[in-house]
């Protein structure tokens, strides 16, 4: 069982603004608001605390794949992105046959149910052609409510997300359908129109999957669904902010456009993520990573990334000039409530689940806890 403990002296952002001098209790697996005489007292003046980052789409880690892998290869995938600060991770697929989804949705279900994911994200079949991606086109195939609703049922309660194109026939009808069922409809890998992309908004979709990347681009007279997903108070938009995805500019454009309180950082991470270049496979299409940048070897189109949500921390404060609480809303609490999961996680508040993230000066990860233990012990 975890120990009682005192995290004394550094910079503890929480949901009201950030303490100075200020220190954490954690008594077991939860923050605590009062600290009994024994408790153990880390000294962590000059970093800072944070919670823990919630990654609403991540394909895998560590050189395993969510996808395709074992269970023993999901769980280095999760603890790869644990040693980054990612407590909480949503398990995302690529395009599948829709047996072999079914098959793997009641595989990861049984993580979530042991406490290892929170959840499972569906990013395709049913998406445009015209925008694929990294993902078989002869696997695609229109959003019927049917297969939609075969996919969440497979998930055994765990579905929490679906990305889906949803100008294709079905579409309306399935955002619809997941909307009923609690389960968030996205939209990406789309050619919707502006007036089609508002359509979905009003039927119940309420994530944009990674905004600008598989979507046309914001045009001056055919703005597209960027302008419809950023203007919309109900849209969380996902960025990828490795530098590789998205230009700075559209970074800023987009967090300053749509606030603090609807962006949600993800890493939208593949096998290579914390492990390095090579050959790797996304669902049955075969990427080369090459100085971290992750493409399909036919067609070299980009295919997810290598990234972990404490170098999109760092980047957002140091590059892009996020205030760290803005960037602590974006990576931890908006996610943590899209997934309906923020009365656990997503701030350091009395009683939530003892996930955080201890920086420095850098924003560089000296320590991770989960549940009161440390994964990253600091020092």
């Amino acid at each position: 069982m975890a120990t009682s403990k005192v995290l004394a002296g550094a910079q503890v952002v929480l949901p009201t603004g950030t303490l100075t001098n200020g220190r954490v209790i954690v008594e077991g697996t939860r923050v605590s608001g009062s600290a009994p005489a024994d408790a153990e007292t880390v000294d962590l003046t000059g970093h800072w605390v944070v919670p823990g980052f919630v990654d609403i789409h991540n394909h895998g880690g560590g050189g395993a794949s969510f996808t395709s892998g074992t269970v023993e290869d999901v769980l280095k995938g999760i603890h790869t992105h644990r040693l980054h600060g990612t407590t909480t991770v949503v398990a995302s697929f690529v395009t599948g046959e829709m047996d072999f989804l079914v098959q793997r949705a009641g595989l990861l279900s049984e993580l979530a149910e042991q406490g290892e994911i929170a959840g499972i994200h569906f990013e395709g079949p049913f998406i445009s052609p015209c925008r694929k991606g990294a993902h078989d086109e002869t696997l695609l195939g229109d959003p019927d409510p049917a297969d939609v609703r075969k996919l969440v049922d497979a998930a055994r309660g765990h579905a929490k997300m679906v990305t889906l194109a949803t100008e294709l026939p079905g579409g309306l009808d399935s955002v619809r359908l997941l909307a009923e069922h609690g389960v968030i409809a996205a939209i990406g890998h789309t050619d919707a129109s502006y007036e089609q992309t508002v359509e979905a908004i009003d039927a119940g979709a309420t994530v944009a999957t990674h905004l600008f990347n598989a979507m046309p681009g914001l045009g001056h007279r055919v703005p597209g669904p960027i302008a419809a997903l950023l203007e919309d108070e109900r849209i969380t938009v996902e960025l990828i902010n490795d530098g590789t995805h998205l230009h700075p500019a559209s970074f800023e454009l987009a967090f300053h456009h749509a606030g603090a309180s609807r962006v949600a950082l993800i890493t939208d991470a593949m096998d290579a993520a914390g492990f390095g270049d090579g050959r790797y496979m996304l669902g049955p299409l075969e990427v080369e990573v090459k100085d971290s940048v992750a493409r399909l070897v036919e067609g070299g189109s980009i295919a997810g990334s290598t990234l972990t949500l404490d170098r999109a921390f760092k980047r957002s404060v140091t590059v892009d000039g996020l205030s760290v609480e803005d960037t602590v809303r974006a990576i931890s609490a908006n996610p943590a409530k899209l997934l309906g999961q923020y009365d656990t996680v997503g701030s350091l508040e009395p009683g939530k689940d003892a996930d955080l993230v201890v920086l420095d000066a850098s924003f560089d990860v000296k320590g991770v806890m989960r549940k009161g233990e440390w994964v990253v012990e600091p020092f």
